[in-house]
């Protein structure tokens, strides 16, 4: 929903965007409307801060366009209709995602992506993540990869402590049984006193 004050009227069939302000979802809208609708060349910048750059029709992402996300991260797709019809999703250190021959940190090669491009460390140094050195943690949480994950309040937060998404039960589960905690614990067995 835009806001009626973000919008001038020319006439009937052409509504242009004068302000941008999205009053309902905070979003933002950079772009040319048609018949009302968001059409056209346009940028949409959605309260977390994700950013589409690309073709809209309809009110809808179609056609060429790309998504930015605050990590650095990119999704360049085709879309139709508000929907993907293809797409390549590119990491921020610049790993793409390849849908059919993904083999990065698999049973097959554990190694991350900057072991790959730069070497492993020497024997006895450990790298944790692909970010070396790894991010601190916050005492009780976990990182889940796009910001720390904290068990008792159930939210995620960004790396600047912005608010991401409440986890459900599922991601819940996943991130306490996968993520990397932000406290050390014992292994295996005790060491006898």
């Amino acid at each position: 929903m835009v806001r009626q004050d973000a919008l001038s009227l020319r006439c009937p069939k052409d509504w242009t965007l004068e302000t941008g302000a999205m009053e309902y979802t905070g979003s933002q809208y950079i772009g040319e409307f048609v018949d009302g609708r968001m059409e056209g060349d346009a940028e949409y910048i959605l309260p977390t801060e994700t950013k589409y750059i690309g073709e809209m029709k309809d009110g809808m992402f179609h056609g060429q366009g790309t998504l930015y996300f605050p990590n650095g991260s990119r999704f360049d797709a085709v879309w139709e209709k508000g929907l993907v019809v293809k797409g390549t999703y590119t990491f921020s250190d610049g790993l793409q995602y390849d849908t059919e021959n993904w083999h990065y940190c698999d049973s097959y090669d554990r190694r991350f992506y900057t072991e790959i491009c730069y070497g492993l460390k020497p024997a006895g140094i450990s790298q944790l993540t692909n970010m070396d050195p790894p991010r601190k943690i916050p005492p009780g949480c976990y990182d889940c990869g796009d910001g720390f994950y904290n068990p008792n309040t159930r939210i995620v937060k960004d790396y600047n402590y912005r608010f991401l998404r409440n986890a459900d039960d599922d991601e819940h589960e996943w991130i306490v049984r996968t993520c990397r905690k932000g406290w050390d614990e014992t292994m295996g067995p005790e060491p006898k006193s």
